[in-house]
């Protein structure tokens, strides 16, 4: 009893493959691809183990008994290494099936393998030469660098079963599991023990901490993956094991290493962050941010279809569908593409790098990063302004950040009783000072009483200062604002402020305050004199 009911459970994953009473002539025969399949699995269960048989339904063209019982058997261990079903009742039993898509008599087996199939020759069903190359193919594909050699070994360990499993396959599990173990003590000792250890030492603590820690633990896990993937299939698990197992394992593999690569890559951005610091410019500086975001959205892009492939979902009508849907989605997103190409205007153009004081608009701080959809801006008040790329691409922008020179305008008024010979010193005095400061543009510059005001006589002061940053500009201010008052102190320079004067025309015993005029004969006289003179 207990002999039919394991028999049953090893026909189970091939869901009932036919009634055990069929006879061997009819399977011999191969009068259809459903006696074919039939045929090669049946008598490749331990209960009714016939390789002779098994291997009918491999063409005998140019393959000995030998080979083609071989190949039969790489088919199973293809089928049960990767959890695939055959679902019997799905198998064609008309001699004449024709293939709808192909118009040919031919079955594929399973549409993981699609150049794995049946074709009808001499009234027979078989698989001719070039199903049994793809099959070989699968073959190594499956069981990697010859692992499939461990199934001649590791059946004659033990056949015994206990719990649906025999003991070789128990005993296979143990391995795989210590080896599991190691190869994660294994990565546990290098990282912690080695690299982290010299990193602290050599005074990268940060480093070790939040760029190489975090990788060792996915990195120790995506190795671990690669190995049960790799060994998984030696054990010959139940295919209603293996078709939950090896999904899993499949979709697990991209999935550690695009959280690898994806914590590599601020690796990467750190190293060419320091390299970008050793140059004057800033423009590495505002590419390396754009290049560790793109470069994880790459990564994250390209894993995502590879957990998409390995999962076996169709990429090819995926990406048509997401072809046909992308005039929806730019129009959805137009504004979020607007930005995007907008900050590769920005990169293009140039028109402002990393750490440039900018002005566009209501908005004016300096540059802290430039993104993908968004510049952040670090205005003079210590907040945070998000400016969308696509907005200020098409805006004008002041920058100040690449001025040669900082200019200083201002007036100087002086009280309108000042001489005129010394309003001329004070103007020579101030132009000494220009000259004198090391930050100032020697060139050109200018100083003039220019203006005479409603309560002041104004000179204009117009110079230029040669300073990287707006600190260094005040810091160049105040020096030459301090020298103007200490000369105007020298020299006894009154500085004027608004002032109002009450005029009474006429006081008792006081001359009056109207003035006199005299002939316009006298009045020239005194001009032309005056200018004799000069």
């Amino acid at each position: 009893m207990l002999k039919r009911l394991l028999f049953s459970f090893l026909l189970i994953p091939y869901l009932c493959l036919g009634q055990n009473s069929q006879s061997d002539s009819v399977a011999m025969h191969l009068q259809s691809p459903y006696q074919s399949v039939y045929t090669l699995l049946y008598y490749l269960q331990e209960e009714s183990y016939n390789p002779q048989k098994a291997a009918l339904p491999i063409s005998d063209t140019d393959l000995s008994e030998d080979e083609r019982i071989e190949v039969a058997n790489s088919l199973k261990q293809v089928l049960d290494g990767e959890g695939i079903y055959i679902y019997m009742d799905e198998v064609p039993k008309n001699p004449n099936y024709v293939d709808s898509t192909t118009n040919k008599a031919q079955y594929i087996l399973t549409s993981r393998y699609p150049n794995i199939y049946l074709t009808k020759r001499d009234n027979k069903w078989q698989f001719h030469s070039r199903s049994i190359e793809a099959i070989n193919v699968a073959h190594e594909s499956v069981f990697k660098f010859g692992t499939d050699e461990l199934l001649k070994i590791l059946p004659k360990v033990g056949t015994k079963k206990i719990m649906g499993l025999a003991m070789w396959q128990h005993f296979g599990i143990l391995i795989l599991a210590f080896l599991c173990f190691l190869i994660h003590k294994i990565f546990t000792l290098i990282f912690e023990k080695l690299i982290l250890r010299v990193l602290v030492s050599s005074g990268y603590e940060k480093i070790a901490a939040e760029y190489i820690l975090p990788v060792a633990r996915p990195l120790s896990l995506l190795f671990v993956t690669m190995l049960l993937v790799l060994f998984v299939p030696v054990i010959q698990l139940p295919v209603a094991s293996t078709k939950y197992i090896d999904p899993v394992l499949k979709a697990l593999l991209p999935l550690f290493a695009i959280i690898v690569f994806y914590k590599m890559a601020d690796i990467l951005a750190l190293y060419l962050q320091k390299l970008a610091s050793k140059t004057e410019s800033t423009l590495d500086d505002q590419l390396v941010p754009l290049f560790r975001k793109t470069l994880k959205t790459f990564i994250v892009t390209i894993g995502a279809l590879f957990i998409l492939e390995n999962l076996n979902v169709p990429i090819l009508p995926l990406l048509t569908g997401l072809s046909i849907g992308g005039l929806a989605f730019a129009l959805a997103a137009q504004d979020t593409i607007k930005n995007f190409f907008g900050s590769l205007m920005i990169f293009i153009d140039k028109p402002f790098q990393i750490g440039d004081w900018i002005t566009s608009g209501e908005i004016d701080g300096s540059v802290e990063e430039v993104g993908f959809r968004s510049t952040r801006v670090r205005t003079f008040r210590n907040s945070v302004v998000y400016v969308p790329n696509g907005k200020l691409a098409d805006s004008t922008i002041d920058n100040h950040g690449l001025r040669q020179y900082r200019r200083f305008y201002t007036q100087i008024a002086l009280t309108y009783d000042t001489p005129a010979e010394l309003i001329e010193i004070f103007v020579e005095g101030l132009k000494e000072i220009v000259k004198k400061h090391p930050d100032t543009r020697k060139d050109f510059f200018e100083v003039h009483f220019n203006e005479m005001a409603d309560f002041s006589l104004n000179i204009m002061f117009y110079i230029f200062f040669k300073v990287p940053t707006w600190s260094d500009e005040l810091k160049a201010r105040h020096e030459v604002l301090i020298k103007i008052v200490k000369l105007a102190e020298e020299l006894g320079v009154n500085f004027a402020f608004p002032t109002q004067t009450l005029h009474v025309e006429n006081l008792p015993g006081q001359k009056s305050l109207s003035p006199t005029y005299e002939s316009r004969d006298t009045l020239k006289k005194k001009l032309e004199a005056y200018f004799s003179e000069k």
